[in-house]
């Protein structure tokens, strides 16, 4: 078993379904009642956020690349950062990581192809959205992905910011979200809708909507579980 290092933080309830999710998976798989070998590097979301919105690159990959430093010096054996926004700067701090990262983004690109989609639509924070984060990845695998209006993705941004953060799943924010979600898969005529923010599984269900969900925490946390006990 490899020791996990987890940046985590941002945010909060979505590094408690990673723990949760790792954890109960490891379980699952061994067939026993021994728990995985993890550590967490909880970063101020506050400051983070920040750093995103005013467009400070720099410091945010700075920080994410400490995270990861911290991470090491505790003996972890590889890492991943529980957050979707993150990976916009994966190439960068990949290249400066000392330890072995696990991409949210490729390992959803490789299970959307592993089930035979063509079309998919992409949810997530404004960034991530506006920032052809998943886009460009899947446009590599031959799958078409599209993102809502701009109007559509500031109201998505703004249930995940501050209630979906906090943990805080409101009846008026899901039927906004659904009904964004089945306007594009219909106009779209699209296989699966990403779930490309960690905290989007609060708010959207399997039964919520006819197409395949792509959930990408649980697509990553499988990853994080076939690289640990590989």
């Amino acid at each position: 078993m490899k020791k996990l290092g987890l940046v985590g933080g941002i945010g909060p309830a979505s590094t408690l379904d990673y723990y949760k999710g790792i954890t109960e998976g490891y379980r699952m798989r061994t067939a026993s009642d021994n728990y995985p070998q993890m550590i967490i590097d909880s970063l101020n979301l506050a400051e983070m956020y920040a750093y995103v919105s005013n467009k400070q690159w720099d410091m945010f990959i700075n920080r994410l690349v400490g995270s990861i430093k911290n991470l090491a010096a505790g003996g972890a054996e590889f890492a991943a950062m529980a957050a979707n926004t993150a990976h916009i700067v994966f190439d960068e701090v990949n290249s400066q990581s000392p330890l072995p990262l696990i991409s949210i983004v490729d390992e959803t690109c490789k299970y959307a192809q592993s089930k035979n989609c063509k079309s998919v639509v992409i949810f997530g924070t404004a960034f991530t959205m506006s920032s052809g984060l998943y886009s460009n990845a899947f446009a590599k695998y031959g799958i078409d992905a599209f993102v809502p209006t701009a109007d559509e993705q500031k109201a998505i941004h703004n249930i995940i910011f501050p209630n979906l953060q906090a943990g805080i799943v409101l009846p008026e924010d899901k039927r906004t979200i659904l009904q964004i979600a089945k306007r594009m898969i219909a106009e779209k005529n699209a296989d699966a809708l990403v779930l490309g923010c960690t905290e989007l599984p609060l708010i959207i269900q399997e039964n919520d909507l006819d197409v395949l969900l792509l959930d990408t925490t649980q697509i990553h946390i499988d990853a994080i579980l076939n690289y640990m006990l590989a």
